[in-house]
């Protein structure tokens, strides 16, 4: 990991990925639309776009691709903006008829690169835009960056219900928050006689979220205005802000301002050299009823690693002991989980040079003896208690 990279992590925001378990639920206007609205509460936002083969968000804020994007003298990316909103997108490296055809390690290397190589400036949340389903791009994501936390729109019918369902089981099992669910195009009101008609059920999206324990974030009715706005490149909520879709955005957006403080723990990407001083992550706050394995404080001394958790767990890990402990194929056998690393080639006084987050769910450590392999979740850094203790 380099320096740029250790300095790209403590400049970035909080993240919010906005995902759907399948196409066509209007995931994406959902996500132009209430980062509009949270950009008119004075909040900084940006969007990614990470549906790198089917982008949509620069047409739906109006946003044209007039060629490569500007790079700073940094060698970053600038983003456009538009309506208080900074976006980076594959349509705005590409003509609008030219595909993406890429496998995997070089859509991962688009997704670093939006989030780690744009001068985002200063932002309070960046909305991640993700394709539909629970495939490359989103594991790629929730691994790579420690998210504040993931929103699923659904339409209310079962089928869409059902997938949605697979989206919020992927984001749990990568420990990624789940903020809540949003119910689109819900009810269509008559413009003649206000009749309003539930063309795909009712109240799906609140009964699965209340199923799941999580969330209900509101109901977005369907509005031709939508579509029309869309089109035009100017979000509902700018367009006609009076209307019943655009308050229910805005309630969204509230719903997402209130509910991804209430997450707590460290919810930002970060990579601490420790030699320079630079990167580390400030301190969170652990919030009451949250889940107990959130990170929420680190810090290294000579008494070794420190970690506060959400729960109230405090530990203090020695150097030596975590360089033992470590997971990775060159120290412990893939199948049998039997410890290949002899201790006595660790010296008494390793240290530890560089801490940065693995998504949610884990550290990743380099020690003074040049090892950086390892990467410790936080359910196997939790289980070092007792003799690792005494050991500092």
């Amino acid at each position: 990991m380099t320096q740029q990279d250790a300095q790209a992590g403590a400049d970035t925001p909080r993240m919010i990925a906005v995902s759907s378990g399948k196409g066509g639920v209007g995931k994406s206007t959902v996500t132009a639309n209430v980062a509009v609205a949270l950009a008119q509460t004075g909040l900084r936002v940006g969007i990614v776009d990470a549906d790198i083969y089917g982008p949509s968000i620069p047409g739906m804020l109006g946003i044209a691709s007039d060629g490569p994007p500007p790079v700073s003298p940094d060698g970053k990316v600038i983003p456009s903006e538009a309506f208080g909103v900074k976006v980076i997108s594959m349509a705005m490296l590409s003509n609008d008829d030219k595909p993406a055809i890429l496998r995997g390690p070089m859509v991962t290397k688009y997704l670093q690169m939006f989030v780690r190589q744009v001068d985002w400036g200063q932002l309070d949340l960046l909305l991640l835009d993700l394709p539909p389903g629970t495939g490359d791009i989103q594991l790629t994501l929730a691994q790579a960056f420690p998210l504040s936390g993931a929103v699923v729109v659904s339409t209310p019918q079962d089928v869409s219900l059902k997938i949605a369902r697979r989206g919020l089981r992927m984001m749990e099992q990568v420990n990624v928050p789940i903020l809540g669910v949003i119910e689109n195009m819900s009810g269509f009101t008559c413009p003649s006689c206000n009749t309003v008609t539930h063309i795909f059920h009712q109240g799906g999206g609140e009964r699965i979220a209340e199923e799941l324990g999580i969330a209900f974030l509101g109901r977005v009715p369907l509005d031709p205005a939508v579509v029309d706005t869309g089109d035009a490149g100017t979000p509902l909520v700018a367009a006609a802000p009076d209307s019943q879709a655009a308050a229910a955005y805005r309630d969204v957006a509230a719903s997402l301002i209130r509910d991804a403080a209430q997450v707590g723990g460290i919810g930002i990407p970060f990579a601490w050299t420790l030699t320079e001083g630079t990167g580390k992550p400030a301190p969170a706050a652990a919030q009451p009823g949250g889940a107990p394995d959130r990170l929420v404080a680190l810090d290294y001394g000579d008494t070794g690693l420190l970690l506060n958790w959400s729960d109230g767990l405090e530990q203090r890990l020695g150097p030596r002991d975590l360089r033992l402990a470590c997971p990775c194929a060159q120290c412990r056998e893939e199948m049998t989980g039997k410890a290949l690393l002899i201790p006595d080639t660790v010296p008494l006084d390793i240290g530890i040079t560089r801490i940065w987050s693995v998504g949610n769910y884990a550290l990743g450590l380099a020690f003074t003896d040049g090892h950086a392999s390892g990467i410790f979740t936080f359910e196997s850094l939790r289980e070092m208690t007792g003799a690792e203790l005494e050991d500092v």
